[in-house]
């Protein structure tokens, strides 16, 4: 029997179409097809599934055994997709009622799709691979219709427009001794917005601003807390910064010559870490309330808040003594309680949330044991 095996490596039919993968036999693929053709006319793999319905009839008019089977991956690509376009192989194979040796036909719409086949012929013998390529004027009426069509395919994004994006960013470096000269300044500008452009098309930074907005805006009308917790949150970072870069130069003016790094970052951090530690307080509390009024919090999330403080002692204490402000006997006593602080948290939370659960355990046993009591008195 040979078996025409489409191939959709990056699972259009599934997302588009909510069809459920593998599709076997003549007349559920085509209403794949279709379905797949009436969501998105453009899709290279409308003419992968036709073009595998034209070789079944061809060889079914013949009288040879035939069967046609359309397989997917997923989005994701790469070794996931690969295997689950495998993992869909062995379901079509196994569902095939023949006495009859198996090979098989891969059809694919190009080289993407036929990373696959070292898969596929581990699984069943290939007597050949045919790659769909659709015939297309010579001459495009626009190139705007080709340029929109590269921006908006997902897998053109990831692999062309950032690293494209990337050179066109690199460009004005080289134009740093000439950029107050007006070529070389009106070429680097021009090449790092239409750099930062593709890299922000590439990374889809639209659509996850769009995405963060909705969220944002549900949030809001769902009284949801944490947004409330991370607006306070981005006020104490910023006054962090700030209290720390006072913080640096009051280290500067005191200190005679040159300042080292270490020193910097020390004195960035102790005068930004009990701003930083309030804001991480913040968003974790504001989490907490949320997981608890929606019943979803768990006794471990309670650790949160115990963890940045325990992190904040110990930052603060370690910028402290490179400041040479503590003692190292002090710095040995923070860096302890901060431990412990952690340790304990976690443990308390521990052994309450098993205690809680076995507790939950005993009354749903005891709520068991009473419905049969009762069923077995009726």
């Amino acid at each position: 029997m040979l078996l025409v095996l489409c191939v959709d490596l990056d699972d259009d039919l599934g997302r588009k179409t909510g069809f459920t993968t593998p599709v076997i036999g003549r007349d559920p693929v085509e209403e794949a097809a279709i379905a797949l053709a009436t969501e998105d006319p453009e899709d290279s793999d409308v003419n992968v599934i036709f073009q595998g319905l034209h070789v079944y009839d061809d060889l079914d008019e013949r009288d040879e055994s035939v069967e046609v089977a359309v397989v997917t991956g997923n989005e994701d690509g790469d070794v996931a997709a690969n295997r689950e376009v495998g993992d869909e192989v062995d379901t079509v194979l196994a569902s095939l009622s023949t006495a009859e040796d198996v090979t098989a036909l891969v059809i694919t719409d190009g080289a993407q799709d036929e990373s696959v086949i070292p898969v596929i012929r581990s699984r069943v013998p290939i007597d050949g691979v045919r790659r769909v390529v659709v015939r297309q004027a010579q001459n495009l009426e626009s190139m705007y219709y080709t340029i929109k069509q590269v921006l908006d395919d997902p897998e053109t994004r990831g692999t062309v427009l950032i690293p494209l994006g990337i050179l066109l960013l690199i460009y004005p470096l080289a134009l740093i001794g000439s950029a107050l000269e007006m070529p070389g300044f009106v070429l680097g500008t021009t090449s790092a917005l239409l750099g930062l452009y593709l890299i922000s098309r590439g990374l889809r930074l639209g659509d996850r601003l769009d995405t963060a907005v909705e969220r944002a805006r549900r949030s809001l009308y769902a009284g949801r807390t944490t947004l409330l917790a991370y607006v306070v949150a981005a006020a104490l970072f910023v006054l962090g910064g700030v209290s720390g870069t006072n913080e640096l130069e009051a280290v500067r003016e005191s200190t005679a010559g040159e300042v080292s790094a270490p020193v910097m970052l020390a004195a960035l951090v102790y005068g930004s870490i009990q701003w930083l530690a309030a804001a991480g307080v913040t968003t974790s509390l504001g989490q907490i309330t949320d997981e608890y009024i929606a019943g979803s919090l768990e006794w471990r999330y309670l650790n949160a808040p115990f963890y940045v403080v325990s992190i904040a002692l110990v930052l603060r204490a370690v910028s402290a003594f490179f400041l040479d402000r503590v003692a190292i006997s002090y710095l040995a006593a923070a860096l302890t309680a901060g431990t412990l602080l952690g340790i304990a948290s976690t443990l308390a939370f521990a052994v309450l949330e098993s205690r809680y659960a076995d507790s939950e355990d005993e009354s749903e046993s005891e709520t068991d044991a009473e419905g049969r009591r009762k069923a077995d008195s009726v």
